[in-house]
């Protein structure tokens, strides 16, 4: 491993730690309030992520409603169906959603530039009009409501703490999926996404390596629908809207598309400050669109981003001065 390689998957790995330090919130805090943004910011990373996969390749993506939808309602349906388990429930909100990712993948990542973004947009209004249309499985424009709380060896999780914990749990196995995907193809993944065309004619299966960071992008979203399903103890079309995935974009952008702590602190951040801001009525917008102005115009490569290359910068200084 390079040196550089090395400092990246140190700094990738954070976005894990960072996912394990969030237990110590339900470990020492009892306020409820922190307990439901720490929910947000967790669950709101969580898809950020699933963004950040597709971004390693250069792909600006809208599908992570759509997964996340497919993740939470295949959980919701498993619960109500007696299946708590809660290792059961990671699986099947991770695996069901990279298993339709598949065929998807085979039509979508044909397209490319304006065709991709439009086709993946296109795609989310498809899965809500399949949730209403289908009652019967999905609840319709009811959805799916008391949904029972996960359990693990016999012990429930249904105080807000152990919810939160299990939201946390959820964040470490995203975080540890994507850390895995984008370290083991970084190489590839870099390569498509500096140069396509030169990637392909130095042998780089382009296809190929995007249908796998496609299936894990997937996945990623899928328990993040898990998670916010279980939250909610609801499942619902509302949850899952197109627009949601322009915050999830938000996230990625604002914190740092080039590693994995970037989505993290850029939802971290962008949560905070929204249910700060909320507390100012008709300007609560307006100071909402000025931090994400001001966060694009400061720090273009994303707050992480601007932080690494300020810091490579100063030690690039001492070795020449040394």
């Amino acid at each position: 491993m390079t040196p550089r390689r090395d400092r990246d998957f140190r700094v990738d790995g954070l976005g894990v730690v960072a996912f394990a330090a969030l237990l110590l919130v339900p470990m020492v805090l009892t306020n409820s309030f922190a307990f439901s943004m720490t929910n947000q910011v967790a669950i709101g990373a969580m898809a950020a992520l699933s963004v950040y996969v597709m971004l390693r390749m250069n792909l600006l993506s809208f599908t992570v409603p759509t997964f996340m939808a497919v993740g939470g309602y295949t959980a919701a349906m498993l619960a109500t169906n007696g299946v708590t388990n809660l290792f059961v429930l990671l699986l099947a909100a991770a695996v069901v959603p990279m298993i339709v990712a598949v065929p998807l993948g085979a039509l979508v990542l044909r397209l490319r530039g304006v065709y991709f973004i439009f086709f993946t947009f296109i795609l989310n209004e498809v899965v809500q009009v399949a949730i209403f249309e289908t009652p019967g499985l999905t609840g319709g424009s009811n959805g799916i409501s008391g949904v029972p709380t996960a359990t693990l060896f016999g012990i429930g999780f249904e105080s807000p703490a152990r919810v939160l914990v299990v939201t946390i749990l959820t964040g470490i196995v995203a975080a540890a999926l994507a850390l895995v995907v984008t370290q083991r193809f970084r190489a590839e993944f870099t390569s498509i996404d500096e140069n396509e065309t030169l990637a392909s004619s130095l042998g780089v299966a382009v296809w190929k390596y995007r249908s796998i960071g496609f299936v894990a992008s997937a996945g990623v979203g899928g328990l993040a629908g898990f998670a916010l399903v279980h939250t909610l103890s609801t499942a619902h079309p509302s949850s899952f809207t197109s627009m949601s995935a322009i915050n999830y974009l938000a996230y990625a952008f604002v914190g740092g598309r080039t590693t994995m702590l970037g989505p993290i602190v850029g939802a971290g951040l962008l949560i905070v400050m929204s249910n700060l801001f909320a507390g100012q009525g008709a300007w609560s917008a307006a100071l909402y669109g000025t931090l994400l102005v001001a966060a694009v115009m400061l720090a273009p490569s994303g707050i992480v981003g601007e932080i690494r290359r300020r810091l490579s910068r100063g030690r690039a200084a001492k070795e020449t001065s040394a």
